[in-house]
């Protein structure tokens, strides 16, 4: 996978965040271990990591665990995040950001993985929160596929499921599913999830 360009979803992910109301941020998503609320601090968080990794800084972000508590949130996360996240694409355009190594939670990795990990991470926490507040939802084709191979690299039927986990174990799907789908059933999500629906 050579790299992609994540402004656009970035953008349209922050776009999403900054539409979220209060009275949202308590709804169950399709990410079993996050309330809304809870998702949008994850978003948070990965935007100022994955940004991090993207510049190759070893500072206090890139050593950053996974983030998920609405309890977290400031006051001005509508602003705040999606400016994150504007950075975060910024990051991962600058000539060499998908070469070499880089480092993410703590440990060294291929920066060309942690690139595909943070399409993933768009395409998925993007429609966990379109899917939850009802909004339409199309991923950008190259993401998607960033995104397949990440997760076709470590997804097995064996992975851990339940209400505490984040990406749970695949799900089937029809054969001729669109790829989206695939992706999301992929990262242990049922595609036609509603918010009337247990993600479990």
């Amino acid at each position: 996978m050579t790299d992609v360009d994540l402004g656009s979803a970035a953008r349209r992910l922050g776009e999403l965040v900054a539409s979220i109301s209060d009275d949202e941020l308590g709804m169950a998503t399709p990410c079993p271990a996050y309330t809304l609320g809870d998702l949008v601090d994850h978003v948070g968080g990965l935007a100022l990591a994955f940004a991090a990794a993207g510049r190759k800084e070893t500072g206090r972000y890139v050593n950053m665990g996974p983030s998920g508590d609405a309890a977290r949130l400031t006051d001005d996360w509508r602003t705040r995040i999606p400016r994150d996240l504007g950075l975060l694409a910024q990051a991962w355009r600058a000539p060499g950001a998908w070469t070499g190594m880089t480092r993410i939670a703590g440990q060294d990795a291929p920066a060309a993985m942690v690139g595909i990990t943070v399409a993933d991470e768009l395409v998925v926490h993007r429609w966990d929160i379109a899917r939850t507040i009802g909004q339409d939802y199309d991923a950008e084709p190259a993401l998607v596929e960033a995104a397949r191979e990440f997760l076709g690299a470590f997804v097995s039927p064996d992975m851990p499921s339940g209400p505490t986990v984040t990406f749970g174990p695949p799900r089937p799907v029809s054969d001729g599913a669109p790829a989206l789908d695939r992706v999301i059933a992929m990262a242990g999500r049922d595609p036609s999830w509603t918010p009337g629906l247990s993600a479990g």
